[in-house]
């Protein structure tokens, strides 16, 4: 059997399991290529940051089982994954990861809905009488 780092991200609701394989450098995603399954640009460059500041870019094949979220929680979900997995693979690679703040699980989640309001936050308009 061949090597596999593993790395679990999270983002919002999204949780990403990652893979890191041996390879050419795919990223597959829920059995679907990174460019087929993430349509931003921007969401895509989000996801390969962890493999181009660690110099890894066409080592490793990056297979991705995601769910939960959207689109943009389930980009930063994966990016943690992978910089995690990444630690696997050589710790020496931790303080780089750590300076760009990949390391970090993003805490911020959605407010829940209060009653009396119609959202988290916003209330009816007010009126006197």
């Amino acid at each position: 059997m061949e090597v596999q780092y593993r790395g679990t991200g999270r983002r919002k609701k999204a949780v990403a399991r990652v893979r890191l394989v041996p390879g050419t450098g795919k990223i597959i995603i829920n059995n679907r290529d990174l460019d087929d399954y993430i349509k931003y640009e921007t969401l895509r460059t989000l996801v390969r940051e962890p493999l181009m500041i660690t110099d890894t870019m066409g080592q490793y094949d990056v297979l991705v089982n995601v769910k939960g979220g959207g689109y943009t929680g389930q980009a930063g979900a994966i990016r943690h994954g992978i910089s995690r997995a990444l630690l696997q693979v050589d710790n020496e690679l931790r303080p780089l990861l750590k300076k760009a703040g990949f390391l970090t699980r993003d805490s911020r989640m959605k407010e829940r809905k209060k009653y009396g309001l119609k959202k988290a936050r916003k209330a009816s308009q007010f009126s006197k009488r």
